[in-house]
């Protein structure tokens, strides 16, 4: 399983969002906020509308979305954030892309650098690992209550390209373009996702089997994702479920 589905579990298993609600809101509220640069109506965009559906899960207040779509539009006064993805090795070679929104970019970089280091990683030029992950929809669902069978039917039949496992879950996947009107389909057959996003996928992963090593690429994901600018942290690592599991505990 790639680091995207592992780590969702880890958050999921140690409750990470219900506990920084407070911060989920801030990145969210960020997203939506550049999002809506591009116009206001959720119908006609569909990179707002799928940060209006994740905090709405979130349990996000109306209110607050309606104020960060309209400091995005220029109805209201609001901070002019950057994007940036800084590109980046973790502990064992570990391939990474982060994702930020700044208001700073020499500050963001500064942090994001000493964050790689304490944890014996090290951030790149722009370009060195990039080429190592693909843009996909990622739509994650509980085999508890998903029938890998008729998941498979209902989503191939949507127009998606691959469902894969993902151990306790599987991934529904689909190209960027596909990803609403898959997302839509599978809600209306009555699958409901655990997590939905575009997100970046590995090409290739990188075996991670030295306890150490896997808690120290962990920390890694942590840190960057606690970090204020940070909106997502992508990587290439795959760790056994034994030490996952004694980690995650």
């Amino acid at each position: 399983m790639s680091g995207h589905s592992k780590w969702a579990t880890i958050k999921r298993k140690k409750g990470a969002a219900d506990a920084k609600r407070g911060q989920l809101f801030t990145k969210l509220i960020k997203e939506i906020t550049v999002a809506a640069r591009n116009g206001g109506d959720p119908s006609g965009n569909p990179r707002l509308r799928s940060a209006i559906a994740i905090a709405r899960a979130g349990s996000m207040p109306n209110d607050n979305i309606e104020r960060a779509i309209k400091k995005g539009t220029g109805e209201l006064e609001g901070v002019n954030y950057e994007e940036v993805t800084y590109e980046g090795y973790g502990p064992a070679g570990v391939a990474m892309l982060v994702e930020s929104l700044t208001d700073n970019k020499n500050r963001t970089v500064a942090e994001i650098r000493n964050i790689f280091a304490k944890s014996g990683g090290n951030l790149g030029e722009s370009g060195s690992v990039g080429w190592m992950f693909e843009k996909k929809g990622v739509l994650n669902f509980d085999k508890k209550t998903a029938n890998e069978d008729k998941l498979m039917e209902a989503a191939l039949e949507a127009g998606a390209e691959d469902i894969r496992d993902a151990e306790d879950s599987w991934d529904v996947i689909t190209s960027p373009a596909d990803f609403e009107k898959v997302k839509e389909a599978l809600e209306k057959g009555g699958f409901k996702p655990l997590s939905a996003e575009v997100s970046m996928l590995p090409k290739n992963l990188i075996k991670i089997e030295v306890e150490d090593v896997a808690a120290r690429m962990l920390r890694l994901m942590e840190a960057l994702e606690e970090h204020d600018d940070v909106q997502k942290v992508h990587a290439n690592f795959d760790i056994p479920a034994a030490i996952l599991e004694k980690l995650s505990a």
